[in-house]
């Protein structure tokens, strides 16, 4: 039977992927309760519909960054696509063009991103970076994706050390051979193997990462990035504040996907509270727990420019490569539509806090 929703891909893929790839991909930090917790947060939104809209006609494109996209929904940079499927980013980088949206690519990923941008030459993309303790990598890693022709630079920061994944603790994840933290290569530290105690990522992590980085480091990439900045990984509306007087260009509120700090706010209920703090200074977009239409809808209300989708597509991605990708992006547009619809609303730019009921508003 062919699947239906992003949680029939899901099903699939875990009678597929090998169980650590499964669980790298699916598993979250200590109890996992934030990856449980963004699900239903975005379940528990009710929405106020309107009714007797001529809704016969509806626009879901939008802009972030000032770049069109044909609907509200970009995929999130997760790593290490290949273990899903052989063609990993680039399969990705093909259904996200063709859908005409924007593809993040991750510094995790199993292929460089002048590859990337090679194969799929009219694609839209943005990079995501990681900042090392040698800042000569991260400034690298920024020029080689703004020759590459990516759009924007997002910096994670939440992720100072990795979260205690207690699954890939016991599967003593690490890369197969032939795989590689591919954007390292120039600089001799691409290899993560499998093999030995616990995960092969927090040893890898721990030794390069910077786990010192301030908002000096957010000066500094701007200093040298001519490309827009995005924050991914801010929460509160302090941070937010902070961001936005740093200069950055977006926010995008996440919690990693509930893969950092278990307990962490889910951010269907963070993300009011970041866009009535930036007062409309900033873009702002929002990740993790997104599965459905309706989620996204719900954080268009909240005051969301877009929503970003990293679990889906690697469902889709580890059953059907570039088709299951570009599946999975289409079912999700279409509940887009059909919730645009039935909630009387006419196009995705248009929708306001007023189709949350109040007492969902909190």
């Amino acid at each position: 039977m062919e699947p239906l929703n992003v949680a029939d891909y899901e099903r699939l893929a875990a009678e597929k992927l090998p169980q650590m790839v499964y669980d790298y991909y699916a598993g979250g930090a200590d109890d996992e309760v934030t990856v449980r917790e963004n699900r239903l947060a975005w379940q528990r939104l009710a929405l106020k519909p309107r009714c007797l809209v001529d809704v016969t006609q509806r626009d879901l494109s939008t802009t972030v960054l000032g770049m069109p996209i044909s609907m509200p929904i970009l995929t999130a940079p997760c790593g290490f696509n290949a273990l899903a499927h052989p063609d990993g980013e680039f399969a990705v980088a093909r259904a996200v063009t063709a859908a005409g949206t924007i593809q993040c690519v991750s510094t995790a990923a199993t292929s460089s991103l002048e590859e990337v941008a090679t194969a799929v030459p009219d694609g839209v993309r943005w990079f995501q970076l990681y900042c090392y303790k040698d800042r000569g990598i991260t400034q690298a890693l920024v020029e080689r994706a703004t020759a590459a022709g990516y759009r924007a630079i997002v910096l994670t920061v939440d992720a100072p050390f990795v979260g205690r994944r207690e699954r890939d603790i016991r599967n003593r994840f690490g890369l197969p051979p032939g795989l590689r933290w591919k954007n390292l290569e120039p600089y001799g530290c691409d290899r993560m193997d499998a093999g030995g105690d616990g995960s092969a990522l927090v040893k890898y992590i721990e030794s390069i990462w910077d786990a010192g980085l301030t908002w000096d480091a957010v000066d500094w990439l701007r200093s040298v990035s001519p490309l827009p900045v995005v924050l991914k990984g801010v929460l509160s509306a302090e941070d937010a504040r902070i961001a936005a007087g740093h200069g950055v260009d977006a926010i995008i509120v996440s919690n990693h996907g509930g893969r950092q700090l278990d307990g962490a706010i889910p951010t269907a209920v963070a993300l009011r509270d970041v866009v009535d703090a930036v007062a409309g200074t900033v873009e702002v977009y929002v990740d993790s727990g997104i599965r459905r239409g309706s989620d996204v809808l719900k954080a268009l209300a909240l005051g969301a420019r877009a929503a970003l989708i990293g679990r889906p597509y690697l469902w889709g991605l580890a059953i059907d490569g570039e088709a299951g990708v570009s599946r999975v992006l289409s079912l999700l547009r279409a509940e887009l539509d059909l919730c645009l619809a039935l909630s009387g609303q006419t196009s995705v730019r248009k929708v306001s806090r007023a189709l949350i009921a109040a007492e969902a508003q909190g």
